[in-house]
């Protein structure tokens, strides 16, 4: 019914510093609900300097515990999307969740058959919710939600341009299933910044 690799395109243009090319964003995923007590007492890197590549994704009021996939820009110009309904994916041409600028992760918003994805509750998160990304390194960033927005598919530049601080954007399929184009007719995003 729906299908699980190209329904979440968004088509982007980048225009950060170090990226230039036009590219179309593809849909998010499945929720875990687990504990989250072990990220408590772990400290926040020092932003910039000590920031790894992202490994897992905690995102505790809407039960989301997911690993982290790298992707990049398929040969169609799309942006790659998680192999599975329970990752997500961080957009591996722009920064690190922690790293100044823009990072984008996108992950599913249901699977093939309908089944809930790891970001089938994203639309719950609220301002102020807490948002926590592990690194490779074991270290753990965290990030406040600041609002969301929802887009038709098309050119949103500020996703993955805005680089005036350290941003973290979440993305993935939202409004009516058009089962002859096999997408969604909107895209969610929603904002974090950094945590000081």
């Amino acid at each position: 019914m729906k299908d699980t690799v190209g329904q979440f395109l968004i088509g982007v243009f980048l225009v950060a510093i170090s990226l230039s090319i036009p590219f179309i964003l593809v849909q998010p995923r499945t929720s875990y609900a687990t504990s989250y007590s072990k990220i408590a007492g772990q400290t926040t890197v020092d932003k910039q300097k000590d920031v790894g590549n992202p490994n897992r994704l905690k995102i505790p009021s809407i039960g989301v515990d997911a690993d982290i996939e790298s992707v990049g820009v398929t040969p169609d110009g799309l942006m790659g999307v998680p192999v599975n309904n329970i990752d997500v994916g961080w957009f591996n041409l722009g920064p690190r969740p922690g790293e100044r600028g823009s990072a984008v992760i996108a992950g599913h918003l249901d699977g093939t058959n309908g089944e809930e994805a790891v970001f089938s509750n994203l639309n719950k998160l609220k301002m102020g919710d807490k948002v926590y990304v592990v690194d490779e390194n074991g270290n753990t960033v965290s990030f406040t939600v600041e609002g969301n927005q929802e887009y038709d598919v098309g050119y949103a530049d500020e996703i993955f341009s805005r680089n005036d601080g350290t941003y973290f954007n979440l993305i993935t399929c939202d409004g009516i299933w058009d089962g002859i184009k096999k997408s969604y007719s909107k895209r969610l995003v929603v904002f974090t910044t950094i945590d000081n």
